[in-house]
């Protein structure tokens, strides 16, 4: 590297060196912006357990220096040639991936996060320039504006961070199984970042909502913070028995380990169960998917035409995510707290006023 372009490097940022995933200021440099490109000084990102994920190598890829962070959100400072939709000082969100193929099925339907060629992560992946994509911690980024989504100015900025990620996580399955039926019964598994937009969607849509939990500490904030419809404590046997097959769907949010036969039983005939977390395994008996004709399914994130539409819903509905706004130097302090549970329910970096 020219030492002209050396000195350049005009993106601040808080990277992961190795595997202790620990986080220090680290300057670097973005690519230069094209003409379908958008650049967005970043006001605010949201901290998702991926962040924890990559910076400690969880997977075994994971590529330092590491700058996590997909729950982005920002104004826009610069626009190239081409680009249509954005214009300077337009407020503007960036996910999951920040580029595909556009050429597949997938990608044609707005469903680029399933691309046949595999959707370019935020951070850690291989751009189309051959560098390394680096997230949200950090002052600026340069995507093109096919993955960038229009954030209407009414809606607080650093509220619209984790819907790009936590929220669309769990909007697009629950259109896609249509939990958007008034009047029909919801059960939510666990309530962290997800979970709890899970709860807040399902009351929006006019669903019947309870939260079913391992831990009693949850029943007030459930039922009197997020207005869910009942509490039921998954260890007690005899709550468990009087929710037994009274639920058309259920959002499973819970990453850890957990059985899933005692959860079935809970479902309708023909309900349908979808699986939004990472436990190691997924283990039922046939019989608790057989009888009763169930579904069970699995989703990620959305793609670019639903993740705008849980946007504007969102705006329109006033649903706002619960948050924790942090300083980027209290970052490795949050992620610790995020392993531990310990947070309602989605810390939130103020980029602007601490990133300097």
């Amino acid at each position: 590297m020219m030492d002209s372009e050396s000195s350049n490097k005009d993106c601040l940022g808080w990277a992961a060196r190795d595997p202790s995933g620990v986080l220090s200021p680290y300057s670097f440099t973005r690519r230069a912006l094209g003409s379908d490109d958008v650049s967005l000084t970043i006001t605010h990102c949201g901290i998702c357990y991926a962040d924890v994920i990559w910076t400690r190598n969880g997977h075994g890829d994971s590529k330092y220096p590491l700058v996590p962070g997909h729950e982005i959100v920002g104004i826009v400072k610069e626009v190239g040639s081409n680009v249509q939709r954005f214009k300077v000082g337009d407020h503007v969100g960036v996910g999951t991936y920040v580029n595909s193929c556009r050429d597949c099925e997938y990608c044609n339907d707005g469903l680029e996060v399933h691309c046949v060629k595999g959707s370019v992560f935020t951070f850690n992946c291989i751009d189309a320039d051959g560098t390394v994509t680096k997230g949200g911690y950090s002052s600026y980024i340069v995507v093109h504006e096919r993955y960038c989504f229009m954030i209407p100015n009414s809606y607080p900025l650093a509220s619209a961070a984790p819907l790009l990620c936590a929220g669309i996580t769990v909007y697009s399955p629950m259109m896609r199984h249509k939990m958007n039926q008034p009047g029909k019964s919801l059960g939510v598994i666990g309530l962290g970042g997800l979970g709890h937009m899970a709860v807040k969607f399902g009351k929006a849509f006019g669903l019947n909502v309870t939260v079913i939990s391992t831990s009693t500490s949850k029943k007030e904030e459930a039922l009197n913070l997020l207005g869910a419809d009942k509490f039921v404590l998954s260890s007690d046997p005899d709550q468990m028995k009087c929710l037994a097959k009274s639920l058309d769907f259920i959002v499973d949010s819970a990453s850890g380990d957990h059985p899933f036969d005692p959860y079935m039983s809970l479902l309708k005939v023909a309900g349908v169960y979808v699986l939004v977390g990472f436990p190691s395994e997924v283990k039922f008996s046939p019989a608790s998917l057989n009888i009763g004709a169930k579904t069970v399914a699995g989703s990620i994130t959305g793609g670019t035409k639903e993740t705008q539409e849980m946007i504007n819903f969102c705006a329109a509905k006033k649903i706002y995510p619960d948050i924790e706004i942090v300083p980027i130097q209290y970052a490795n302090e949050a992620l610790e707290r995020l392993i531990k549970r310990d947070v309602k329910y989605r810390f939130v970096i103020n980029i602007e006023n601490s990133l300097k």
